[in-house]
């Protein structure tokens, strides 16, 4: 992505900040005066926010032209802003941030231009759906949407609309954090009863990582059981490997074309940050990604319609994707996508960045044992408590920066009683490994449930939940 990568902001001064604002916003003037490609212009205007953002959090002063920044702005720290806050990293292959309580999403709102689930829009889906907003919505884990009104709109008309999603197989075993998109997903499935496409990337893992292609197919099919466990209803749902769709459906192809057609090498390079030296096949990726966006890709479900739209719910670092997609939608004729964006499932070991599948210590893995789950937890989980008893009793723990309150976030029910635990562990009341001991009991459960849920996923369900065929879905 050119706005986490490749812009060159790290270390900046503030005047080099305010040379790389103004050579910004007059290359935003220039591509306008010459009626450039729209998404061209589109990424030069994100380009030109985060540099605002850049800029104020480096001066503590908002830009403006033709007013250089105050001597007293300066950078230390290695680029570090006077807040000791550097800039986060978001994109859809690196999430890093400096501060304790994880990314800044009211500033990637801003850089990514999308808006902010609000209580308006929780209390609305409420309405419409006649049940009580999933605890992901109400706590704000997804955070951050784009024409969520615009579809609620059509379904109060009974206009019906599709739910995608997807997973990216780079190991055998999924943690916890894989879980939340499609935890979500499910709620909305069963809240709206419409149709979900699940689309497997086992051809990006090939491209990206140091795996076999055997593998990474073998990964998607295993990954799909544990998308399966989480109990989604067969009649309404499509899992599909891209190596094994992309070659079965000539719809599904011709809108990849399509896509890659309206899309050039400099918008890409934009977007997300590819260089001369990645492989072709990384750039011409974002298309495959952005395919299941349109509901003409499969027409053994929606019979070739164009008009049903799409509601894709992922974490924000796959935004990249489908601001593109989202440009190039109304190019051939179909509808743009609208997205529920969530917040990033930390690591153990802080909210500097979210869990890697590649790293044991840093999950919790959905093939973990109780006892394994005890002692990542113990051993691991970052604390926000005070080095002695003593002194956290006297002046209590930070629980926005504990990741044991952090999860418990996720995956507790009970409103009431996670507030409970944020006031007495930040009183002191509570102790670190009292809270600790509270994550433990709710993950232990909860992921027994889910070994037992895919130890019951037959070969045969796979097979059927991954056959193209038509769904239990009325017009």
């Amino acid at each position: 992505m050119a706005d986490c990568q490749g812009d060159g902001v790290e270390g900046a001064t503030p005047m080099e900040l305010y040379e790389k604002l103004t050579a910004q916003g007059e290359k935003v003037r220039s591509l306008k005066t010459a009626k450039a490609d729209k998404a061209e212009v589109d990424a030069a205007i994100q380009l030109l926010l985060k540099l605002k953002v850049d800029y104020k959090g480096a001066t503590s002063q908002d830009y403006k032209a033709g007013c250089p920044p105050s001597e007293s702005a300066v950078l230390s720290n290695n680029g570090q802003s006077g807040n000791g806050a550097e800039e986060d990293t978001v994109d859809p292959w690196n999430v890093a941030t400096n501060s304790a309580k994880g990314v800044d999403y009211d500033k990637l709102i801003v850089r990514f231009g999308s808006s902010k689930v609000d209580q308006e829009l929780v209390d609305r889906i409420e309405k419409v759906s006649g049940q009580k907003a999933h605890r992901f919505l109400r706590r704000g884990i997804f955070f951050s949407h784009r024409d969520m009104h615009q579809v609620l709109d059509a379904y109060e008309k009974q206009k019906s609309f599709y739910l995608y999603t997807g997973r990216g197989p780079s190991s055998q075993a999924m943690h916890v954090g894989h879980l939340i998109p499609f935890i979500f997903t499910k709620w909305l499935q069963d809240m709206f009863d419409i149709p979900l496409v699940v689309q497997l990337t086992d051809d990006e893992k090939y491209l990206w990582k140091d795996l076999t292609l055997e593998d990474c197919h073998r990964f998607a099919v295993e990954n799909a059981k544990d998308i399966i466990a989480c109990g989604f209803d067969v009649n309404k749902t499509f899992i599909f490997s891209d190596l094994d769709y992309m070659g079965s459906s000539p719809e599904f192809y011709r809108n990849v074309v399509k896509i890659q057609k309206h899309v050039t090498f400099n918008q890409v390079k934009g977007i997300f940050g590819f260089s001369d030296s990645d492989c072709i096949g990384k750039i011409s990726f974002p298309a495959i990604q952005a395919a299941p966006s349109f509901s003409s890709s499969f027409p053994q479900i929606f019979k070739g319609r164009k008009d049903v739209q799409c509601l894709i719910p992922c974490a924000i670092d796959q935004d990249p994707y489908f601001r593109m997609t989202r440009d190039v939608a109304p190019r051939i004729g179909y509808l743009k996508p609208a997205l529920l964006h969530s917040t990033f499932f930390p690591a153990l070991q802080g909210a500097q960045t979210k869990m890697s599948a590649s790293d044991a210590n840093s999950s919790i893995f959905l093939t973990d044992t109780p006892k394994q789950i005890k002692n990542k937890v113990n051993k691991h989980a970052f604390s926000g408590g005070k080095d002695t008893i003593e002194e956290h009793r006297e002046l209590g723990g930070n629980p926005d920066i504990d990741v044991s309150f952090m999860y418990l976030t996720f995956f507790m029910e009970d409103d009431e009683q996670l507030e409970k635990i944020r006031q007495d562990y930040a009183s002191g009341a509570l102790l670190t490994g009292e809270l600790k001991k509270m994550l433990i009991e709710t993950l232990q459960p909860m992921i027994t449930a889910h070994q037992e849920n895919r130890k019951n996923v037959t070969d045969e369900q796979v097979k059927q939940f991954m056959t193209p065929r038509p769904l239990k879905f009325n017009f």
